[in-house]
């Protein structure tokens, strides 16, 4: 019954709420400390919507037509998670 409530996810119940946890945390620390130097994207309830989004202010500050501008992403595995504490 939670699960149609909440964020998609195939955890059992213990680690979806410390996965919502954490991901109220991010919003607050963002809300209380500014914009964050980075974004935990998987924190995003819908990450499709903050890309296009900033695209969308990318676009329109440097007056470039968005269907020219695109994410590189670089998928590494060296790296330690990073969590806002």
């Amino acid at each position: 019954m939670w699960g149609d409530k909440g964020f998609l996810s195939l955890k059992p119940l213990a680690s979806w709420t410390t996965e919502l946890n954490n991901r109220i945390d991010f919003i607050n620390n963002w809300i209380s400390k500014g914009t964050p130097n980075h974004y935990w994207i998987p924190g995003f309830f819908f990450p499709q919507a903050f890309y296009t989004g900033i695209m969308q202010n990318f676009s329109r500050k440097r007056e470039i037509a968005i269907d020219k501008i695109a994410f590189d992403f670089n998928v590494r595995d060296d790296l330690t998670v990073l969590y806002f504490q």
